[in-house]
């Protein structure tokens, strides 16, 4: 009975359409009231010549983000020596940034990753940052990446602890985690590490903090995140 029921009401809807139509076919056509912003202006197409670019054509939908991603990245405080600076290949990010590259460089792939760029700098030779912006084709794969990586820092092999929000976005945008433990070996400094995970649309901040005296000050992982942040 329930799907006769059904049935009829699925009926119904559809000869109400087939009527509606029947109807508005034998109609004089209405005009339609004119547009609330009736004098849009938009770019006069031109034709390609020597100066055109991938930028011109796309004018109208173009991004700051869309031009030298590197331009983007935070600069090394003064004093700082910088150990690098540019565009690192997918294979060398996976190699460098990953204990299992070989299955870390298919799942980045899928994620549809598009390029990364990435600054790295000490201080004192205590402290060694590394700075990542690794952009995606889209929201959603950048949105994948970094909900993997948040997922296990908590984890006592990395952060051993929850970590704590970045202000002025959402926990679940971006977040920072410090070590709870030092890595300490016979004969070596103690090494602490941080790190600062943040999605800001098709980008990801993946940011390294090390000090070898074992001090961090989650607060200067902090605001390095937040300027980051601010140049996108």
């Amino acid at each position: 009975m329930a799907l006769l029921i059904a049935s009829a009401v699925v009926l119904g809807v559809l000869a109400g359409t087939v009527t509606g139509y029947a109807i508005q076919y034998d109609r004089e056509p209405t005009p339609l009231p004119p547009l609330a912003q009736a004098g849009v202006v938009t770019p006069k197409a031109l034709a390609p010549d020597g100066g055109t670019t991938n930028r011109t054509i796309n004018a109208n939908r173009w991004h700051k983000t869309d031009d030298d991603l590197a331009a983007l990245l935070v600069e090394a405080p003064a004093g700082a020596k910088v150990e690098g600076s540019g565009y690192e290949s997918l294979d060398f990010f996976a190699s460098e940034f990953f204990e299992k590259p070989d299955h870390a460089l298919p799942g980045i792939l899928r994620d549809r990753i598009r390029r990364v760029a990435s600054t790295v700098w000490s201080e004192d030779d205590r402290v060694f940052v590394e700075v990542r912006l690794l952009q995606f084709n889209d929201r959603s794969g950048a949105d994948d990446y970094q909900q993997d990586q948040a997922r296990y820092m908590p984890e006592k092999k990395y952060a051993g602890n929850d970590g704590v929000d970045i202000p002025g976005i959402s926990g679940d945008l971006g977040h920072v985690w410090v070590d709870s433990e030092a890595d300490e070996k016979p004969g070596y400094y103690p090494i602490r590490g941080a790190r600062a995970i943040a999605r800001r649309g098709d980008i990801v901040l993946d940011i390294g903090y090390f000090n070898n005296r074992g001090k961090i000050a989650e607060s200067d992982v902090i605001d390095l995140a937040k300027r980051q942040l601010e140049r996108l």
